[in-house]
């Protein structure tokens, strides 16, 4: 029988850019927008949906203001608890990225993953923090410490990668290891060079440990700090980097494809990357060289 599942990804831009808006507001805006989106989702019956990088939020690292700390929360905690309710109506798995608050001034840029009963699986905190102009994100966020996880839910083994991540492909490659038979990478990414970089590096991470991709992006631009436009172009690729689904480079909306699990067989037994990898030579890629 035919392992099919049908994936969604949500990109959504920031209805309120009005600098002197509370945090809290700013928060409730942004989950409220998503809800008919998600609503949508489970309508439609997306089996497995993804979130954007801190997704009930704007992307607040251009800056270096510590009022943005009071939109953190615990994982799980009262977002994660709230989309469970949609994950369990809908019996749809989610990945819901969120600001953690692990304890008084440590901080994380986390997704949770959600089953399709609303139980929650585990989380995965972001490992590789930027931190350069306009993104000055190791003000917020403590380097990730839970590793590679993956999570095994009602339809496929997944595995999280969140923005920045996914220049690195020494994690996409311990997610395969750790079993991933879909790695989603919730972003928050501008154009500019990275625009380039976002149909390239992850359909080849895709091609390298024979998986699917998720990739999702928000859109448009974000006052006070207007570091560009974000351009959205979530996308599904398959285990041969094909994509299945793109969306706008503008719009809010629900991007959905339907990926066949049985094809990561196929291709890894034409492609043997895994039986051919020769990690006894690659000792020096965990030394602390320059």
């Amino acid at each position: 029988m035919a392992r099919k599942v049908i994936g969604g990804q949500i990109q959504c831009s920031n209805p309120i850019n009005d600098p002197s808006a509370s945090v809290a507001t700013v928060r409730e805006a942004m989950i409220e927008k998503h809800v008919p989106l998600i609503e949508e989702a489970g309508k439609k019956g997306v089996q497995i949906l993804s979130l954007q990088e801190i997704f009930y939020g704007p992307y607040f690292c251009p800056s270096q203001d510590s009022r943005w700390c009071d939109i953190a929360e615990t994982v799980p905690g009262p977002t994660i608890e709230r989309m469970a309710e949609y994950a369990k109506k809908y019996q749809m798995a989610m990945i819901v990225p969120v600001y953690e608050r692990e304890m008084a001034g440590v901080y994380y840029n986390t997704a949770a993953v959600i089953d399709a009963d609303g139980t929650y699986l585990g989380k995965y905190r972001k490992n590789h923090i930027p931190q350069t102009s306009g993104f000055w994100e190791k003000y917020y966020f403590k380097p990730g410490n839970l590793g590679y996880p993956t999570f095994q839910t009602r339809y496929a083994r997944v595995g999280v990668y969140i923005c920045y991540d996914r220049h690195f492909p020494e994690g996409a490659r311990l997610l395969g290891l750790n079993g991933a038979e879909i790695v989603f990478n919730p972003s928050a990414t501008v154009a500019g060079l990275s625009q380039y970089l976002w149909k390239l590096e992850q359909p080849a991470h895709a091609v390298a440990n024979g998986y699917y991709i998720a990739a999702s992006n928000r859109v448009g631009t974000e006052g006070p700090w207007n570091i560009g436009k974000f351009y959205g172009t979530s996308y599904f690729c398959d285990p041969r980097g094909n994509f299945l689904a793109v969306g706008s480079e503008d719009n809010d909306e629900l991007v959905v494809a339907e990926m066949d699990l049985d094809l990561i067989e196929e291709v890894r037994r034409t492609w043997q990357f895994y039986r051919d990898r020769r990690p006894e030579t690659y000792e020096n890629m965990v030394k602390l060289l320059p």
